[in-house]
């Protein structure tokens, strides 16, 4: 019989895709927000809080935090997966990393929407 010990790993293509493609979606918007900011002849505050209060660019904002957060997660889970072998230690690490990019999630959204 095969004794099963279930912390979260579930490797596969799947993820890998999704961590290439959150990639290319935070570079896409670090390469954009780049190039807009330098083509400002002079930036300010102003100038800052015009950009951020349109829509397109908070949702852009949005899916560029919730890419990094995803990319994150993956990134980190490969990591402790590989390196940290006692199960109970693994599980709390998963449980810990998960709540906080959850609140990272929740506070990133009350920034670009909250007043």
């Amino acid at each position: 019989m095969v004794n099963r010990v279930v912390v979260g790993a579930h490797y596969g293509l799947l993820d890998w895709l999704i961590q290439r493609i959150s990639a290319v979606v935070m570079a896409l918007y670090s390469v954009a927000l780049v190039v807009y900011l330098l083509l400002q002849p002079g930036l300010n505050y102003e100038v800052w809080g015009l950009l951020f209060s349109s829509l397109v660019v908070r949702t852009f904002t949005l899916l560029f935090l919730l890419s990094l957060f995803y990319h994150a997660w993956i990134g980190v889970r490969d990591v402790v997966m590989d390196y940290i072998k006692p199960p109970s230690v693994r599980l709390l690490i998963h449980v810990l990393v998960i709540i906080a990019l959850l609140l990272y999630s929740i506070w990133s959204v009350q920034i670009l929407w909250g007043k």
